[in-house]
């Protein structure tokens, strides 16, 4: 080769071919050869540094490890759930969004390397995701649908995160685009959303009228406190459920198996008329779940308490017998599923059948369009909206806003660093804006009429 096309420093050698020039170089027994560029004093400085990097053993500014996007996807996947903690159903969800990017992979013969996937690709994936009809919530007997604009925007940004972790972890060659950033996600717009749309005064007493005497107290709790329907079934008695202070307490309860959603624990003070509501379905019982299953007969874990310390001992209990016929440590799924077990055992509901309840209770009102009891929460919400409760408080109630947080989404910034609310002003204005509402006023009219 000629010396005016070529040259090297020390472990590099440049060459020209055409007019871009090129880098060689051996790194672990593997041969490089980047492309550079046409400026041949780019191309001296480059070489010059990663001369510099193998001398001192340094991974080379050029060098990247090819990695499968199937590992990639496990090796992110282990990442959130064993570094970072996300949560289980977290981890689920971003494994079944890239489910589908593995699927168009093997669909279209798509290079399996993450490093093979460009902007071409990532456009044309997106046109396969517009193709796919899915069944909403994975449910194999619903009818199919398109799958939505929501949904497509999630599944990029989930491919997106994962490009990003790749170029992290050097498995993308340097200076590569994330083929999914070029998408320019957040200006795809919604056009497909489902519209939320709240019961009219009218509806909502004829919902709670519909009720029997195991729906009512679930149903109106749901409407006078905004818990979500997870936060709902794992409430305890009486570690989150204070009659006498008149406040429900909404607390993480990771050595069960579950978590706040947001993970921002609170306390929702209950209007007068709900204690009464809560004390006749309680009748006296003093222990397990605040909701149990319809029907339900069996006693607390045997007979003995099962407030939230009990149960922690008894899956801690469980967990070490599994381990010990396994002969090794339980993964985090493992031990999920025997969290799961013990909070059925002792009665709770299931967070699919308040929603397969809820759909009972507004197919007799004629409602069949109303399918999800989050509405609730929605309708909440606009309660305190109307009542015109402190824009801080609405925050806190609905656990949107983490304590401390620097942005927390209501515009106060640092002030709401240094707000702190006290659980009297928390009382006073949530009584004051559910005074009125058709939920207190027919659960007066329940209550008289168990008396």
């Amino acid at each position: 080769m000629s010396k005016s096309k070529s040259f090297r420093v020390g472990k590099v050698l440049a060459y020209l071919r055409g007019r871009v020039w090129y880098l060689c170089y051996h790194e672990h027994g593997q041969r490089h050869r980047p492309r550079v560029g046409p400026n041949k004093e780019t191309a001296r400085q480059l070489a010059a540094q990663i001369n510099g990097q193998l001398e001192i053993g340094a991974p080379a500014v050029l060098s990247f490890e090819p990695i499968s996007i199937r590992d990639l996807r496990e090796q992110w996947l282990q990442q959130h759930e064993q570094v970072l903690r996300s949560s289980l159903h977290t981890v689920a969800r971003y494994r079944t969004a890239t489910d589908h990017l593995l699927r168009y992979l093997e669909q279209n013969a798509v290079g399996r390397y993450a490093s093979h996937f460009g902007v071409s690709h990532a456009e044309a994936f997106v046109r396969y995701l517009r193709s796919l009809v899915v069944a909403p919530n994975g449910h194999p007997h619903t009818a199919k649908r398109p799958l939505m604009d929501k949904g497509i925007k999630y599944v990029l940004e989930t491919c997106r995160a994962l490009f990003n972790y790749a170029a992290k972890r050097r498995h993308l060659p340097p200076y590569t685009e994330n083929a999914f950033s070029t998408l320019e996600i957040e200006r795809i717009p919604i056009q497909d959303a489902r519209p939320i749309i709240l019961f009219t005064s009218e509806q909502e007493r004829s919902f709670l009228r519909a009720c029997d005497d195991w729906q009512f107290p679930l149903f109106v709790t749901l409407m006078l406190t905004g818990l979500r329907p997870g936060e709902l079934t794992h409430l305890l008695f009486p570690d989150d459920l204070d009659l006498e202070a008149g406040v429900v307490r909404i607390r993480n309860k990771p050595k069960l198996g579950w978590q706040v959603k947001t993970r921002n624990e609170r306390d929702i003070p209950l209007v007068p008329i709900l204690i009464e509501v809560l004390r006749y379905h309680l009748r006296g019982r003093n222990n397990g779940p605040v909701f149990r299953r319809r029907h339900f007969r069996g006693g607390a874990m045997k007979g003995q308490r099962a407030g939230q310390k009990e149960l922690e001992l008894e899956l801690e209990r469980r967990i070490q017998a599994d381990q010990e016929s396994r002969g090794r440590p339980l993964n985090s799924r493992e031990r999920l599923r025997l969290a799961r077990r013990l909070w059925r055992e002792i009665g709770t509901v299931r967070e699919d059948h308040v929603r397969l309840e809820f759909m009972r209770l507004t197919g007799q009102i004629g409602l069949p369009e109303y399918t999800a009891p989050k509405m609730l929460r929605h309708l909440f919400a606009t309660a305190l909206q109307e009542g015109r409760v402190d824009p801080l408080i609405r925050n806190e109630l609905m656990g949107h806003a983490a304590a401390g947080a620097r942005t927390s989404g209501h515009g106060l910034g640092m002030t709401a660093v240094y707000t702190h609310t006290r659980p009297e002003t928390r009382r006073q204005q949530l009584e004051a804006a559910l005074a009125n509402c058709p939920a207190v006023v027919v659960a007066h009219e329940w209550r008289q009429g168990k008396k």
